[in-house]
């Protein structure tokens, strides 16, 4: 007999959200995971987000014969495999060097896409280039309308074909683990946080090696911005390309003074599918669709991270389909974890949901094939619970497939 051979690995591969979050967690340090698992104030609204799924049970069908439901779906005007898309995520590359364009390939690979963030630490250009299908572009509409349209015009030549707006960020959330590690990108290593980052040593070389942590388009933006002062000032236009932006400049691009005549001059400037993101109130769902012609809305409260108490995802989503559901697409984000939460939230009305977290945690862990399993889970899971429930398409889900957890 031949030698036994045994290779550690380092425990079993994941075989949920939960086990790629534990191993995610494990690769970095503090100071990263303040950004990508943080939210505001009390982490209330983060936390409702998944935990207000628990409020909906599933209906369970038997001897109906379902042994492969049908999971396609349309999402922005593009079929997909799933009704599960990446959202967007700003500054990817401070989780793993290989960012944006590892977590689009992987999407495209699955059969269903990303959307890629204005915050994105690879630009359009470089995505578009990495990528053999389309994608879809997060805007957050900064800078002046100026900017604005180039970065439009930009996303089109890429091969971006869909658009979604962003307008829950008029000021930054009061997200205070950040703030306790002075969050700013892009950021320097000090003293202290060498120490703190030592334990953490192959993160920081490829970090810094491969220097993929700002936000590309948004320091972009920032920089002009910094570059236009110093020409009014009558300065001599020194090295702001490789500047480090003060938060006053970076400030000077946040959305406080946006309103809706704002996104019909996005809408003017945009012919494709166009998507407003960061709405939980069926006024404003009524007003994106009606007024500004959007195509429709994410319910979303930015993973948690702006308002805390605002409403979960899953709980706004509901009154927003009623309203404007017969003539705009409905998507949600926002503390979807499971296959059983994606098939609730389009039992409740949504067209389709879109994941943030979760893919985080398989490019942390594992680059491109991390989020390539996290998807994989997903699909999975959607197909054991549809065959559980003895229902042969997503299209049939509706509100007759749940029953209320308190319903006696």
């Amino acid at each position: 007999m031949g030698a036994f051979k045994f290779k550690f690995t380092g425990g079993t591969q994941p075989i949920s959200v939960e086990d790629w979050q534990k191993r995610a967690i494990r690769k970095l340090p503090d100071l990263a995971l303040s950004y990508f698992e943080g939210g505001a104030d009390d982490l209330t609204t983060m936390r409702e987000n998944m935990s207000s799924f628990r409020a909906w049970r599933l209906r369970q069908r038997v001897l109906t014969g379902v042994s492969n439901p049908d999971m396609t779906a349309t999402v922005a005007n593009t079929q997909v495999s799933m009704p599960v898309a990446l959202a967007p995520v700003g500054a990817m590359g401070l989780g793993h060097y290989t960012g944006d364009c590892a977590a689009a390939r992987a999407a495209e690979s699955c059969g269903t896409r990303m959307v890629l963030s204005t915050a994105s630490s690879y630009n359009l250009e470089e995505v578009g280039e990495a990528t053999q299908e389309n994608h879809f572009f997060q805007l957050y509409p900064i800078g002046g309308r100026e900017r604005i349209a180039k970065l439009l015009e930009r996303a089109r030549a890429a091969g971006f074909t869909a658009l979604f707006v962003t307008v829950d960020v008029m000021t930054i959330g009061n997200r205070e683990g950040e703030r306790r590690w002075n969050f700013v990108l892009p950021w320097t290593v000090t003293p202290s946080r060498a120490l703190h980052l030592l334990p953490h040593w192959k993160w920081i070389y490829r970090t810094l090696k491969h220097k993929r942590i700002a936000s590309s388009h948004y320091l972009e933006m920032a920089k002009e911005v910094a570059q236009e002062e110093q020409d009014a000032a009558g300065g001599l236009g020194k090295g702001i390309a490789d500047a480090v932006v003060s938060k006053e400049t970076m400030a000077k691009l946040m959305m406080g003074e946006l309103n809706w005549d704002d996104i019909a001059f996005i809408r003017d400037n945009w012919k494709g599918p166009l998507y407003i993101k960061g709405i939980l109130d069926p006024d404003d769902a009524e007003q994106a669709v009606d007024r500004i012609g959007a195509d429709g809305v994410v319910v979303s409260n930015h993973g948690g991270r702006q308002l805390d108490r605002s409403l979960a995802s899953i709980d706004a989503l509901s009154p927003i389909v009623e309203r404007i559901g017969d003539r705009a697409e409905v998507y949600l984000d926002g503390g979807v974890r499971r296959g059983t939460d994606v098939i609730t939230a389009l039992c409740l009305g949504a067209r389709g949901v879109f994941i943030g977290r979760p893919f985080l945690y398989g490019l942390i862990s594992e680059g491109e094939s991390g989020v390539r399993s996290v998807l994989e889970i997903f699909r999975e899971e959607i197909k054991r619970d549809l065959i559980l429930m003895g229902c042969p398409s997503i299209a049939v889900l509706d509100r007759s497939w749940l029953i209320r957890a308190d319903q006696p």
